[in-house]
């Protein structure tokens, strides 16, 4: 019996379409991470990207659980002393994308593999999106039409 180790050449990657209308930020970025990273695939293998790309729409709309649009602060910093530190509200207001590509960001490996992860998740406030082309299909763990049939 041996190990199946996946190669980068052989490497199929499909696409999902997320509705983030009415989700929980954390969790939504939970299934995202692992679906970037390939973890839902039986061919998974730590040092390949074997993830799908992930299209993600309507984020405008994400919810937080309890206070965490008033109480929630993120950081950043700009090179001067000090922090910038803006609410979750400001943040949604300004660039609502921002949220959860941050959260799908620190749930995925510190290295250049999980940069490279990354670049296949697009975030779009409104309910458009410019991938058509790619057909990316509703997943199925979380999309509300799957839900409804």
């Amino acid at each position: 019996m041996k190990t199946y180790m996946a190669k980068p050449g052989e490497v199929e990657a499909k696409w999902w379409l997320f509705d983030a209308d009415g989700e929980i930020v954390g969790r939504l970025a939970s299934r995202i991470a692992m679906i970037l990273m390939g973890k839902h695939k039986p061919t998974y293998t730590p040092h390949v990207d074997t993830g799908d790309f992930v299209v993600v729409v309507n984020v405008e709309k994400i919810e937080f659980s309890g206070k965490k649009w008033d109480q929630k602060e993120y950081t950043r910093y700009t090179g001067w002393p000090g922090l910038r530190v803006e609410s979750a509200q400001t943040r949604r207001e300004r660039h609502p994308d921002r949220i959860l590509s941050e959260a799908v960001r620190r749930m995925l490996p510190k290295n250049k593999l999980g940069v490279q992860m990354l670049k296949k998740l697009k975030v779009y406030a409104g309910a458009e999106h410019p991938h058509q082309a790619q057909n990316p299909a509703p997943h199925p763990a979380v999309s509300k039409v799957a839900a409804a049939e």
